[in-house]
This record gives C-alpha cells, structure tokens and sequence, in this order.
C-alpha cells in the first residue's frame, strides 16, 4: 500500500521492495555466466543457508523484521536464480556441440535464425563479405549421431547466400564448429562457407515485419540524401544497414548512438500515442489495453528484440497491467521486476552492454532526474529545458562509466548534443512510424511524409558532426574496469563541484580562463602531433594505414586499414581534407577496405596500386574511387612518385617468381623526408625482402614501418640491412595472430631500434624536434621519445 499526497490510500501493482531482489538476480545470473554452474549452484546453497540464518537471528529478536524480509527475499531470489542459471550452464557445457566444438569437427543443422543477419567488417586475408547470425538449434547431425536438441549458436556465413534471412526461417546447413569462448549460455560458433541447403519459409509475422523495414528503407533512399536516408530507419526501427561510415562515426563520437538503437523512448511515444487514441475514441480500459497490447507486439517484432526494447517493452506490459486492474505503477518496482522476469527468461542479458546501458540509464531517469529538475526549476530554469537538461546529465553519469569500460573513451560533447537534438526526437518518431506504416500500405503516401523527415534529420547530423568535430571531442581512458573507476570518478567529481555554490563558482572561473587560452590554442595549432610531425601510424586496429605529410598542406596515405572509422578519426585529427596520394600496398582487406574512410569527405588527387590494378578483385576494392571519379594509377618497381616535398621511389615487389605469397605482392615504398628515410614495404614477406636485399637495392633506412605488423615471417637479415632508429608496428590490440611476434621484436631492439606499436601506443607520429633531429610523439603517452 502506498499513500497518496490527499492522505488516501491507493494500491500499486509492484513493491519497492523488489529493488535489492532484482540486484540479487542481477548478480547472481552475471556470476553464473562467467563462472560457470558449479559455482552459482554453490551460492545458491550458501543463499539456503543464509536464509536459514536469517530466520533463526529473526526469531531470537536479533534482527529487525523491516530489514530481515528485504534480506531474506534477495536470499530468496539468489536461491532460485542460482540453480536456473546454474541448469542453463549446465545444459551449455554437456551440449553435443560442445564437445564437438573442441575438436572442430563438421556438423549438418537444422536452425533458425533469432535475428537479422548483421554484415561484419571483412577479417584480414578475407574478403569475402560476411554476416553474422544468432539462431536457435533444432537439429543435429555430428559423429555419425542425430538428434533433436536446442541451444543458442552464432553463425557466421557468406553474406551473398544468408544475408537475407529473415528470423524465424528454418535452415539447414552443414557447418563447421568452433568454441564459444566468451561468457553466457551460447553453445558453439557455426561457421559456414556455402549457401545452406534449404530454407523453410518465415513466419507470416515475420514477413510482415521484414516488409515494414524493406519499405521504410525504399522511400527514404528514394526521396532523402544518403545520410538521411541510412538514418530515418535507424531512428525508427533500428536498422542501421544503409546508415553511412560518416554518421555513424559522428553520433558515436558525439555519444548520440543510442539515437539509433530503438530503446524505451520509442516505446513509450508508441504506447502513448495508442492510450491517446484510446481517449480519443471513448475505449475502456480493457479494450485499450488490449489495443496497447497489440500495438507494443508489433512494435517489437518490426524493431526486433534488442536488449533496451525488451526491457521498454516488459515495463510497458507493467504499465498496462496497471492500467488495466486501476492501479498505481511505480516506476522503479517496475523497472526492477522486468529485470527479474527477462534474467529468467533470457539470463545472457546479464552479460549484454545494451542491456546494462539500458537499466542503468532507465533507473537514473526514474532515481536521479526529478530532484535535479526540481533543483534546476527552482534556480528558475524553464521546465521543459530543465527537465532535458537533467534527463541528459543523469543518463550521461549513469552510462559514462560503463561506456568507458567496453570502448576505452569517453565523450565530453554528449550531454550537449542530447540537449540540442531532444526537441526534434519526439516529432520525428512520430513522424517516422507514420512513414513505416504508410511505405508498407501506400509507397507514394510513406515518400510524401519522408520528405517532412529531412529537416530534422537535418538537424540531427549537424549536431552530430559539430560536435565530433570540436577539438578533443571525446578523451580516452583505459579500457576495462580501470576505464569505469577512472569515468565513474570524472562524473563524482564533476557532479560534486555542480552541488556545492562556492566550489561552483571557482572552477566555472578556471574553466572559462583556460578554455580562454587552450581552446584557440588548439583550434589553431593541435596539440598532437604538432606542426612538424612528418610521418603518423595510424592506429586502425590489425591492419596498415600510414600518412605522410608533403609539406603542403596536402597528405599521402599508404593503406586505409580494415575498416573506415579509424583512418577517418586519425586523418581528422590531423585536419587533412586534401590527399595528393592514396597508396594502396596490396589489396587485402587490412590495408584496402578501409577505403571510404579516406576519401569521403576529402579530395582525393590520385590513387596509386601495385600491379594487377585491372584485375576484378582490384575492381571491387577500388570501386569507391571509381564512383567519384578519382583516378587510379598502377605502378611497379623503379616508378618515382612526387608530391609536394616528397620524392616517393617504388623499390618494390621484388618478390615475382620466387614462390612467395601474395603478401610478397605489397609495394615497396622508400620515402625521403626530413628527418631522414622511411621504408614502407607493406606485408612483404621472407621471399620478397630476401630478394629485394639480394637485387642490391639500398634498404638503409631510419624508420621502417615493420612489415607485415611484426609476423615472424621478416628473416633477421632484412632487419639487419636496414638498421632502423625507429620501428613502427602497425597491430591490433590482442590480435589473433600474436603480432608482433616476440623474435622480431627482439631482433629491432638488439640493433638498437626503439620499438612503437599502435596496440600499445595508439597512434604514432614520427616528428621533427627543435633541433632538426628525428623524434617520436606517442598518443597514449603523450612524450616525445627521441
């Protein structure tokens, strides 16, 4: 029971106790999923016994009764989480694939895909574009044994042959199988590499929903630009396929990405907008409830079940049940029970980042915003702007910690741009919902209202590039539990400061006076790398992308890395908007695929490839640069590249004919700059580096991009002949491949190299000092080494 303000009495339909008991879950299923059964089914015993304790301690007047039920029910649900959780292990580890995944043996299935498919970015040396799919087991066939089962799986396979699957399709296919090597009830990791053998048909529903989306993205590309067009049905229902590298780059950086992922505000505006139909038409509460009901199923099967919609969606079922019997809801309880009730039903939400950032940012609008806006409107803020401002800071505190943990960074612009854009949020899902419902009916109908999208669109990626561009945008932090500790401070720090006048007052004045001073300084002349810099490793994870400077203005950039995001963020961090050259080393998808990062948004004079430039594959990997007309021009050993000051000699691939791979392909580049010779041979490998040594050519240098991200497969020799003073090591942060390998790492230091790796030091300028010598600026330690 619960007392209203008029002193009467009003029954809720949740408890406030539930809080600590949907913590106690919470915990419970997390440890379970990354410890394994048989030490959750251990708590829950001890959970028994503390239960036992309890009442005992009870009874003998030593505990009070207030306090002893809120203990005894987390007991309570930490007892029966425990075993559920333990049991869904339990099955995991004892699976038929499970065994079969040790051994990496093949396997025929039968299963049905639980999501979309999703593309993945192509994996070095593969550039076979793929997608990944979670599914549901049916059947099985391993080892010469059949049988029914179930069981969660992962699935990754050609994305020409499953990328349009819609969920709920039966598929059989034979599969290898790998281990799951992360935490939760998934079994095993199928991969295929041809199409499956048959496909059942989707369910009606399901090809309902895949209408709706197919049709909202249809008029968006037909009437919208093309960052417009990828976003309306990202905001809608959540699918991102056409959303541009650009945009999505932007709204992360500026912490705006939720925008995308269809959360609880999409909830409930859907919710309302039907209870508002409801009155309008003089319904029951009965008969709304059910229309409610039905429009929220809808919903949900067309967004698809994210982690943030099933938790907005089970506390609108609360919502309704309130609605329906007439009483209070509160919100908290209900918060805290849908997490109980989805923990049971789907307990690898404890392990889910969306699902996490979702409770935690929920609960901190439900605890933390009212006072803040009460706090806000009483300094005489207008409340519409007071309770956007709070709703923004509080969510922001709640979630940076976590954001910081799982990405390594976070952004110093988020609640600015969440306050700017949240004006324009509720109009356009609105607005947009009306556009999926009448593409789906009426195409013409669903174009006329995507085009009154646009200038909220509009705003939403202006904001979202205004605000990833202002200088240091976002900061990094260690990745991991240290990363929240470090995020989670900032935030106590920053909120104490706000609460007390006096401290207030004294860091506004600081603020103010050294954004006075470092502001333009920045602007104007970046702090990294500095006005000298000659070379900068880019860190783009496990691939190559390097950028000279040509003294210009201008830039020449060898390889583009893996994907488009990181050459993009490293080149705007340099404020290159003109490249004389794009030289593209070979065209594995390490080096080539990150393509578009360099060229959108940037004029590009020439790309530059080694020989082979008429071949398809080369056709596909250079099709960015087609569309926009950029020339391509092939070159091979002895051409002589210019731009601005740099005399570019190709010295390689001197490895045709020796039997090497197709790494030994890679052009060889020998750069004179500066601060003295920089050898960038690409992923040449012992053939091709003995044979360029062998053929007489001078491989003297003083920095050497290691080839090949430091692979084992450079002979001692080359290192030898070319004697760095500096070794930059272009790898991804704990790659697959153990680059670099710890011999070669060991040879460049016993010549007297020193040894800068991107996994280690992010990205890594090469730079002239005072004195004209050659130095070495690391992002993450921020010195100059000489």
């Amino acid at each position: 029971m619960t007392v209203r303000n008029d002193g009467s009495d009003t029954a809720t339909v949740l408890d406030a106790r539930l809080v600590p008991c949907a913590l106690a879950a919470w915990a419970v299923t997390l440890l379970g999923l990354y410890t394994g059964w048989r030490i959750v089914t251990a708590v829950a015993v001890a959970a028994v016994v503390g239960c036992a304790v309890t009442v005992r301690l009870v009874a003998a007047g030593r505990i009070p009764r207030g306090g002893a039920r809120i203990l005894l029910a987390a007991l309570a649900v930490v007892a029966g989480f425990g075993p559920a959780a333990g049991l869904r292990m339990w099955a995991a580890d004892q699976h038929p694939l499970a065994s079969a995944a040790e051994r990496g043996a093949w396997a025929g299935v039968v299963l049905v895909p639980t999501d979309d498919p999703r593309r993945i970015r192509a994996a070095a040396f593969d550039d076979t574009p793929r997608v990944r799919i979670p599914a549901r087991l049916e059947y099985v066939t391993v080892g010469g044994r059949s049988m029914d089962t179930g069981g969660s799986v992962v699935v990754f396979a050609p994305a020409d042959s499953w990328g349009d699957l819609l969920p709920g399709q039966s598929v059989t296919a034979r599969v290898r199988v790998a281990p799951h090597t992360g935490p939760g009830t998934t079994v095993a990791v199928l991969r295929a590499e041809n199409a499956p053998t048959a496909v059942g048909p989707p369910p009606v529903w399901q090809r309902w929903a895949g209408t709706v989306r197919d049709r909202l993205a249809q008029v968006s590309s037909a009437v919208l630009p093309a960052d417009r067009a990828g976003l309306l049905p990202g905001l809608v229902v959540g699918d991102t396929t056409a959303l541009t590298d650009e945009v999505r780059e932007d709204f992360r950086v500026a912490g705006l990405t939720h925008l995308t992922a269809v959360s609880g505000a999409n909830v409930s505006i859907v919710l309302g907008a039907v209870l508002l139909l409801v009155r309008a038409l003089g319904l029951g509460p009965r008969s709304g409830t059910v229309l409610a009901a039905t429009a929220l199923v809808a919903f949900v099967v067309v967004v698809r079940p994210s982690a943030s919609v099933v938790r907005a969606a089970a506390m609108g079922s609360i919502g309704l049940l309130a609605f329906v019997t007439g009483r209070e809801r509160q919100a908290l309880p209900a918060l805290c029970t849908a997490v109980g009730v989805l923990l049971v039903l789907m307990p690898d939400l404890a392990v889910d980042v969306g699902f996490a950032l979702s409770v935690s940012a929920t609960a901190a609008l439900i605890v933390a915003a009212p006072p803040v806006v009460t706090r806000l409107v009483d300094r005489g803020w207008p409340r519409s702007v007071a309770e956007v401002t709070a709703m923004s800071l509080v969510a922001f505190a709640a979630t940076a910690p976590l954001v910081a943990a799982v990405s390594g960074t976070v952004s110093v612009v988020s609640v600015a741009a969440n306050v700017l854009v949240a004006p324009v949020l509720a109009p356009l899902t609105v607005l947009g919902s009306l556009v999926a419902v009448a593409a789906s009916v009426v195409p013409w109908a669903g174009e006329v209202l995507a085009r009154g999208t646009g200038p909220f669109l509009w705003w939403l990626i202006t904001v979202a590039d205004r605000a990833a561009s202002l200088p240091s945008a976002e900061f990094e932090v260690p990745d991991g539990p240290v990363g929240a500790l470090v995020a989670a401070v900032l935030v106590a720090v920053v909120w104490s400061v706000a609460r007390h006048r006096r401290v207030r007052i004294t860091a506004l004045v600081i603020a103010v006076a050294v954004t006075a001073v470092w502001l333009p300084v920045r602007m104007l002349r970046p702090g990294w790398p500095g006005a000298e810099w000659v070379l900068v490793a880019c860190d783009v994870g496990q691939g190559d992308a390097l950028v000279l400077a040509t003294g210009d203005g201008r830039a020449v950039v060898v390889d583009t890395g893996p994907e488009p995001e990181p050459v993009d963020r490293c080149l705007r961090r340099l404020r290159i908007r003109r490249v004389a050259l794009l030289v593209v080393s070979h065209l594995h998808a390490d080096h080539a695929a990150g393509i578009r990062g360099v060229l959108d948004g940037r004029s590009v004079e020439t790309v530059v490839v080694g020989p082979g430039a008429a071949s398809d594959d080369a056709a596909d990997v250079l099709a960015p640069a087609s569309e926009i007309g950029v020339p391509v021009r092939e070159v091979g050993a002895g051409a002589v590249l210019r731009a601005g000051d740099l005399d570019i000699r190709v010295v390689g691939p001197a490895g045709r004919g020796t039997g090497g791979s197709e790494n030994d392909e890679s052009l060889v580049l020998a750069v004179d700059t500066v601060v003295g010779r920089v050898l960038l041979p690409g992923d040449a490998e012992e053939a091709a580096l003995d044979a360029l040594v062998r053929s007489g050519t001078d491989v003297r240098a003083d920095v050497l991009k290691v080839p090949h991200h430091g692979s084992r497969t450079t002979p001692a020799r080359f290192l030898t002949a070319v004697r760095p003073s500096v070794a930059l090591v272009s790898a991804g942060r704990d790659n697959l491949f153990g680059h670099p390998h710890p011999e070669i790492v060991s040879t460049l230091t016993g010549i007297g190299a020193r040894v800068l790796r991107t996994d280690l030091h992010g990205d890594v300028a090469v730079v002239r000092a005072g004195s004209g010598a050659l130095a070495v600026v690391s992002d993450v330690r921020g010195t100059i080494e000489p």
